[in-house]
């Protein structure tokens, strides 16, 4: 449970975690070290300079015992760079130190053990100067010494000196990750393009294994387009050869005075139309370069298509005119299966286009039957005909055509949803394509 909370808190990304896992040995370095170096090294030469210091002054407070006068020991303790003076009232003034002292409270605790009768110690008043008042057999004494006796000078210096150089080596270790990094972020840009569709140029670079997963990447790349490339054109090579028999036997039909035979060629134009439509589904424009265009553009053209089948279509345009990437030939295919899908259904259909930053939207509305909430899902695979939904008596289906939109938005990086028309009360379809950054 608490490993589960923590992971919450982790970073997501590989530039992060790996940032992370720079920094949280350097700071525990940083820290361990500094535990050490103040214990070990501050107090243990604090503690030792004391000492050395506490021989002085107890020399000194025991000619002042010895003489009851402190006359004899004036040339001593400037020898000794020892301030000893009287003290009218030994006044409890307590101990005092600055907050950010290091050592202070190492100095303050070695003169308690080494000097006898220490009654305070005052390191607040002057940081150069250690005074501290004891008790003698002539009175409460004022001793000063100089503080860099007792105590390293400057003793920040080599922490401070460790921060700089921690942060220092921090950012060369970041500057070395993110150049370590670069070339998965192109790896993993140069797969999230081709699952879009698009195939941006990439060559491996970085250490040995990152470039043998690029290697890996793009043999696979290759041979999925080989693939689609090879099933493209065999399935253009079966539509050509069907095609010609259809042909030959719809002519037949035609000049036959058989009174079935219109039937017949109307059972033909259909098995062409499937064909076109099985062709369709397969091939998915995969292929397809894409270009810039401007999305209004594809929506009048598609209008124009559905007014030549006496399909009236009510068009509504972004209020943008910007160009986006994407593949003409397979939107425009998309726009129709759509439009088409609603025409033989319904009698009103609406199309309207929205432009953001991150996505463009075409809209389909119609006041049909529409599709319920729990078959929109089932409704967008191959082969499914939803007939207790929306019937039949209005052409002949397959059901491949939001199937084949649901692809194209796919290899657009987008998705084609599904949903009530709040305006028509029909189905409502949104055939969304993701933008990129740079457009």
């Amino acid at each position: 449970m608490i490993a589960k909370r923590i992971k919450n808190f982790l970073p997501r990304s590989l530039y992060g975690r790996a940032a992370l896992i720079l920094l949280v040995p350097v700071l525990v370095v940083q820290i361990v070290v500094t535990i050490v170096f103040v214990q070990r090294n501050f107090e243990g030469v604090t503690r030792q300079m004391v000492s050395s210091v506490a021989l002085d002054v107890n020399f000194l407070l025991n000619e002042v015992a010895e003489n009851s006068s402190l006359k004899p020991i004036q040339n001593a303790q400037e020898r000794l760079q020892l301030n000893v003076r009287p003290m009218s009232d030994m006044a409890d003034n307590g101990n005092q130190q600055n907050w950010w002292d290091v050592s202070g409270i190492t100095v303050i605790s070695a003169l308690n053990v080494y000097v006898p009768n220490v009654q305070w110690v005052d390191l607040k008043t002057s940081t150069k100067v250690v005074t501290f008042a004891v008790r003698s057999p002539i009175g409460p004494l004022i001793v000063g010494v100089p503080r860099d006796r007792v105590s390293v000078s400057n003793p920040h210096q080599l922490l401070v000196l460790m921060i700089f150089v921690g942060i220092v080596t921090t950012l060369i270790s970041f500057a070395f990750l993110r150049n370590q990094l670069r070339p998965i972020r192109r790896m993993a840009r140069a797969a999230e393009a081709f699952g879009k569709g698009q195939v941006v140029d990439y060559h491996p670079t970085g250490a040995i294994e990152v470039r043998a997963a690029g290697d890996a990447f793009l043999d696979m790349r290759n041979r999925i387009e080989r693939q689609i490339e090879q099933r493209t054109l065999m399935l253009s090579g079966v539509s050509h050869d069907l095609r010609t028999p259809l042909t030959r036997l719809r002519l037949a039909l035609s000049m036959s005075d058989d009174t079935e035979a219109g039937a017949m060629v109307r059972d033909v134009e259909d098995m062409e139309r499937l064909l076109d439509t099985f062709l369709d589904y397969a091939r998915g424009d995969a292929l397809e370069k894409t270009s810039a265009i401007n999305p209004n553009d594809l929506a009048k053209t598609a209008v124009e298509n559905a007014q030549k089948l006496q399909q009236v279509v009510s068009l509504s345009e972004a209020s943008k005119e910007q160009l986006v990437d994407l593949r003409p030939i397979a939107v425009a295919r998309a726009l129709g299966n759509l439009i088409g899908n609603a025409a033989r259904f319904a009698d009103e259909i609406s199309l309207s286009v929205s432009l953001s930053e991150r996505s463009l939207t075409y809209i389909v509305e119609d006041n049909g039957p529409g599709i319920p909430k729990n078959d929109r899902e089932t409704a967008m695979r191959p082969f499914i005909r939803l007939d207790e939904a929306r019937n039949q008596n209005k052409g002949p289906g397959v059901g491949l055509g939001l199937s084949i939109v649901a692809d194209i938005a796919r290899t657009h990086g987008g998705v084609l949803l599904l949903s009530d028309s709040e305006t028509l009360g029909g189905l409502k379809a949104e055939l969304v394509i993701a933008r990129r950054r740079d457009e």
